[in-house]
């Protein structure tokens, strides 16, 4: 893979959200354990309609003590050092005006949406649960709170911070900073993008290259073009081409406030069994297929009159059992080669022949 950063401000190069193409964007609760190209994060490009639950709109029922239309009253108290609270509002009587934001670090860009706040008290209720005090999905909320303790988390994507709070007689501004950035991940063998139904993603924590990755999935079933909003840090990620063995896995790192863009390169081919009685016949229906490895490892099993299977480059050998009886072919697969395998009932076939043609996975 090819490695490129720009290091260009967050959202420097920001879209329109009505611009932006569609993404699925992964989201965590609080409290859930959780060839590249580096591009500045553009947090537009995250839809409401079908990414985070709140972008862009308050919840459908926000509990006491929530930003809402008061957070909008003008009042005494300008922001200081880029906060995007200006003014604070006047609270009401008995409440602290808490005006909250969050940094991708300490010297990057705000981030301008996609975060979902929940303010919790800091002492649970009498069943071990802490109570949700208020919730608000803008980017720079403002919380009238009672005095007293809380615990503020916000999350972004997979990564969230969490921080207790001490609320005076006095209103203030408090800034949270998310080291998160995005990965993008596609495929392709022999340089044509692999359709997008046919690949999936894992990620891990860690580095697969240098032996220090975790064995848990960070997180699981990526598609192509999927927004992954993760903790800034290295990872590596597991591409599955098919439902053969064409795996690879490559190492990538997240910056804050980047989008990393990886293109992970399978050597694999597409390989249609047939069992004939002549060549070029019809398949005969109900055969029982397995394809293993010259050293006796079992790839795959099927019972289907014409399977296809997804193999990485190498060698083969499909076994058909028909009606009692078992023939067997030797193949080799190459990398963007589509094709198809016969082995015609009554004799044993077995040197390198694959009758093939050039294919991008489609």
């Amino acid at each position: 893979m090819l490695l490129l950063t720009l290091a260009f401000p967050a959202g420097a190069l920001a879209q329109e959200a009505g611009s932006a193409p569609p993404l699925r964007v992964a989201q965590l609760s609080p409290f859930q354990s959780p060839t590249p190209t580096l591009s500045p994060f553009n947090p537009s490009q995250i839809q409401p309609s079908r990414a985070l639950p709140f972008v862009g709109a308050p919840p459908a029922a926000a509990p006491s003590g929530s930003a809402g239309p008061a957070a909008r009253i003008p009042a005494t108290g300008r922001a200081e050092g880029g906060d995007p609270h200006t003014i604070l509002p006047q609270p009401p009587a008995g409440k602290v005006a808490i005006g909250m934001s969050a940094r991708f670090g300490e010297k990057e860009g705000l981030i301008p949406r996609g975060l979902i706040w929940r303010v919790f008290a800091d002492r649970p209720e009498a069943s071990g649960a802490y109570p949700l005090v208020a919730e608000a999905a803008d980017p720079a909320p403002v919380f009238f709170l009672s005095p007293g303790g809380y615990v503020v988390h916000v999350a972004y994507g997979l990564a969230s911070v969490a921080r207790r709070i001490v609320v005076g007689e006095e209103s203030r501004r408090e800034q949270l900073v998310v080291p998160a950035g995005a990965v993008t991940l596609h495929s392709d063998v022999a340089d044509k993008p692999l359709p997008a139904e046919k690949v999936t993603y894992d990620l891990f924590e860690g580095s697969f290259l240098q032996g220090r990755a975790s064995s848990r999935p960070y997180y699981r079933g990526a598609i192509p073009g999927d927004l992954i909003i993760l903790p800034a840090g290295d990872y590596y990620v597991v591409s599955t081409y098919g439902d053969g063995n064409a795996v690879i896995q490559a190492d990538l790192a997240v910056a804050p406030g980047k989008v990393t863009d990886a293109t992970l390169h399978h050597r694999a081919g597409e390989v249609t069994l047939r069992l004939v009685k002549v060549a070029g016949g019809d398949p005969l229906p109900e055969t029982q297929w397995s394809i293993g490895t010259p050293g006796g490892d079992s790839v795959k099993e099927s019972i289907n009159a014409e399977p296809t299977f997804v193999l990485a480059e190498g060698e083969y050998t499909a076994v058909a059992r028909f009606e009692g009886k078992t023939y067997s072919k030797v193949f080799n697969v190459e990398s963007g080669k589509n094709g198809s395998v016969e082995v015609r009932v009554g004799e044993q076939v077995t040197p390198d022949a694959l009758d093939t043609q050039d294919g991008s996975g489609d």
